[in-house]
């Protein structure tokens, strides 16, 4: 049975469907009705092709369409993770030092001299009751490191430059 819907003027386009059993129908005839004879009868026709349709995506396996997270992990399991070739190895982004090493390991030094002083300080602070203790253990041996041979070693400058 023909349908009617509107138009931009108004009057109305009349579209016919025939729908054979079992099929759809691939062209539909419309009749545009912009323009009319003087006994009322449409005077362009044209037809429209319907099969050249976007195909239609893939089913689901189920009942339902995939989660994403489903979708994801199929998708992982069909292309499997690829490790690089290369030996290039990614260094994590940290500020460069521009200090030269033999800098770098007197100021090393000498805060190692500052901690144990502080430490030893620590360690005549701590009271009577706990000089038995790991902590006491520990702060004595720390006093009793040999820092002094570290600040005499002087570094070579390197590349010739000794």
């Amino acid at each position: 049975m023909p349908r009617r819907s509107r138009g931009d003027d108004g009057r109305g386009d009349l579209v016919e469907s025939p729908e054979p059993a079992g099929r759809k129908p691939d062209r539909e005839e419309k009749r545009v009705t912009h323009g009319r004879d003087t006994s009322g009868r449409p005077t362009a026709m044209r037809y429209v092709t319907k099969g050249n349709r976007m195909p239609t995506g893939r089913k689901p396996d189920g009942d339902q369409a995939m989660s994403n997270a489903e979708r994801q992990a199929r998708y992982r399991a069909r292309h499997p993770a690829v490790l690089p070739t290369t030996s290039i190895i990614p260094r994590p982004n940290r500020p460069l030092d521009r200090r030269s090493r033999p800098k770098r390991w007197r100021e090393a030094v000498a805060e190692l001299l500052t901690l144990q002083a502080e430490y030893a300080d620590g360690l005549e602070a701590l009271p009577e009751g706990l000089h038995d203790s790991p902590t006491a253990q520990a702060l004595e041996a720390i006093v009793e490191l040999d820092l002094d041979s570290l600040a005499d070693i002087d570094p070579p400058r390197g590349y010739g430059r000794d």
